[in-house]
């Protein structure tokens, strides 16, 4: 099966803390997989370093076939990233940041379909200092797709968002999936991971301590998946 991200033996030390610690983990194209852990447990480290924002002190990132490392823009060029903060300048209007965005890529896509596939029509000429926090958040959502990414990266995407807007990014995961894309998500939300990840990694001290589909790591135990992580991470939420 193709992969479109192959991590080997990824490790990064922040001053006396070891954050990620031999992490190897592999997502096919098509599938949804997660990092599952406590804050704190490791999951930023290792998206900001797959996104070429940090550099690991050891090991390895392919990307779509892309040595990461090496090649940082090709890598970037073939990958889509929300993260936990994202700010755009206040006078920015959601059509003009797409325009901008856009322009970083050889084919995006539309921008008209995209400001109303994420429902930002109305709102195309507004200020981002006048958006409020769902619509920064669609707009956050709009830009990772100008791209047309063939992997998509989620930090945390679901911190903040009532629940309607919780269930359209869900959706628009599951479209990914089923146009082909990968999906790397990293979350502390169980229920979010076990709605739609095919597989989890889970997290605790910088190091993967279980590994796989989420019915594979519940098994015939009679828990939730709840149970299980915490059984796992020592109690820690």
């Amino acid at each position: 099966m193709t992969k479109a991200l192959t991590v080997a033996g990824l490790s990064r030390r922040h001053g006396a803390v070891q954050a990620v610690d031999g992490i190897a983990f592999e997502i096919a194209v098509g599938e949804v997989f997660g990092l599952l852990g406590a804050n704190g447990a490791g999951k930023t480290t290792i998206i900001e370093c797959v996104l070429g924002l940090v550099r690991p002190d050891a090991g390895s990132i392919h990307i779509c076939g892309v040595d990461a490392r090496a090649d940082v823009q090709a890598a970037r060029a073939k990958t889509g990233a929300v993260l936990q903060a994202t700010e755009l300048p206040d006078k920015i209007t959601p059509r003009e940041a797409l325009e901008v965005f856009g322009a970083f890529y050889s084919q995006p896509l539309n921008s008209d379909a995209l400001l109303d596939r994420f429902g930002l029509r109305e709102k195309q000429d507004a200020a981002y200092e006048s958006l409020s926090g769902g619509q920064k958040q669609r707009l956050a959502l709009a830009l990772v797709f100008v791209g047309d990414p063939q992997l998509l990266v989620l930090d945390e995407p679901t911190a903040g968002l009532d629940i309607q807007m919780r269930r359209e990014l869900h959706d628009h995961i599951r479209d990914m999936k089923a146009a082909g894309r990968a999906v790397l998500l990293a979350t502390h939300d169980m229920d979010e991971a076990a709605q739609l990840c095919d597989r989890i990694a889970v997290i605790a001290g910088g190091k993967i301590v279980a590994m796989g589909a989420p019915a594979e790591l519940i098994g015939g135990s009679g828990h939730t998946l709840e149970d299980v992580i915490l059984k796992l991470t020592g109690g820690v939420r």
